[in-house]
């Protein structure tokens, strides 16, 4: 067989005929679900349709004269029908796009991811109460991403200009396709049991909506909420939330914006020193100044420039009232010796001995004083104190 050179325009121009000239890639109906759906302000509506397995680009050229839908959106699943197209000048293979019938409100990937949300949200994993703070000034970060990624490229380079000093930790994990999403979350787990890291973050750069699909999984969004580490979720989308980004304890809308938000920039840190220092300084100056003229207040007032004459006076108002207590306090004890003379005196006259030594005598009968003869009766005995002693009697005769 004779070899067959072509040039890429007669190339594509065989293919072309080939795919459009085959009557059973003409006028068929496809059915999938919408990615990447986007109208452009030309009338031209470009998007790709997929099922779990495969995907094709469709183009719908001048959509509004053929009655197509203007809200689709991604997830949406679709019956579309058209014809295969090629184009040459890029060797594009694509679907023609006739005419687009909705099949469902949301496809099968939203519908479970809805279904996610919402049981979520009933349990409380969105609610601010279970974010955690950001660390302001972190050390060493955590980083899960593709190594070939541009994301990781990003991060450090973001990371290196903020603060030169900063450690960054890498597990290397898959962020698309089979597989992806119990990488990531085994990415986290490890990441999260390393005592020295401050923060993780989890991402990837930007892509098609089955690109990002791995964040969207219940077990990534999942290991997200229970990171013990504060997390980030760093995904290269602008559009939409991610279930990882209600999540998170943060969402950045890109890997590089995760590195602004988590890590300040040396300069600033540096430029905030020095005016705390100078506000701290300027402080301190009028501290000092305002107490050195509370000084020479004081040295220029009258009380200081004529202490010794207050003093003085102060002396002798001291003396005088020395005196007036020295009288008052006379007057006091020689009030207090006239009732003390007083009281012994009557308690002296009160005193049985002192009646006694008048002449006088004390009669009792067991004990008791005798007032009466009539509690006597012959016989009884009966002690007298005199002056002098006492005298004990046997009653003979009572008159």
């Amino acid at each position: 067989m004779a070899d067959r050179v072509y040039s890429v325009s007669e190339f594509n121009k065989i293919v072309k005929n080939v795919l459009e000239e085959n009557p059973t890639l003409q006028e068929f109906f496809l059915k999938g679900e919408l990615s990447g759906v986007n109208y452009y302000r030309s009338g031209h509506l470009y998007f790709t349709l997929k099922d779990s397995k495969c995907q094709v680009k469709c183009a719908a050229f001048s959509y509004k004269y053929k009655k197509i839908p203007e809200d689709l959106k991604e997830g949406d699943s679709v019956k579309i029908f058209g014809d295969v197209g090629f184009y040459e000048n890029r060797g594009d293979f694509q679907v023609l796009v006739r005419y687009i019938e909705k099949d469902d409100d949301i496809g099968e990937l939203y519908k479970k991811l809805e279904e996610v949300k919402k049981d979520f949200e009933r349990k409380g994993y969105f609610s601010p109460l279970y974010k955690k703070q950001l660390p302001k000034y972190p050390q060493k970060i955590g980083v899960v991403t593709s190594l070939n990624g541009a994301a990781l490229h990003d991060i450090i380079n973001t990371t290196r200009k903020r603060m030169k000093n900063v450690d960054i930790y890498v597990y290397p994990a898959k962020v698309q396709g089979p597989g992806s999403a119990d990488e990531i979350v085994k990415g986290i787990e490890t990441l999260d049991k390393i005592e020295d890291i401050d923060l993780i973050i989890a991402g990837r750069g930007g892509g098609s909506i089955e690109d990002l699909w791995a964040f969207n999984e219940e077990k990534v969004a999942l290991a997200f909420f229970n990171c013990k580490k504060p997390i980030i979720s760093a995904v290269g989308h602008e559009i939409d939330f991610l279930l990882s980004d209600l999540t998170a304890d943060v969402r950045a809308a890109t890997p590089t914006q995760s590195i602004e938000i988590a890590i300040p920039v040396r300069k600033d840190i540096d430029e905030m020193l020095e005016n705390k220092k100078k506000y701290i300084n300027s402080l301190v100056k009028n501290k000092i100044e305002k107490e050195r003229k509370k000084i020479e207040t004081l040295e220029n007032s009258y009380v200081l420039k004529n202490f010794t004459r207050v003093v003085d006076s102060y002396r002798d108002i001291i003396v005088s009232k020395e005196k007036d207590i020295y009288r008052a306090f006379k007057i006091y004890l020689e009030r207090k010796e006239q009732q003390l003379s007083l009281k012994t005196e009557k308690i002296i006259n009160l005193n049985p001995l002192s009646t006694l030594s008048r002449g006088y005598s004390i009669t009792k009968k067991e004990n008791r004083i005798l007032k009466t003869t009539s509690s006597l009766k012959i016989g009884d005995k009966i002690i007298t104190n005199l002056h002098d002693g006492t005298v004990i009697s046997i009653v003979e005769e009572i008159k």
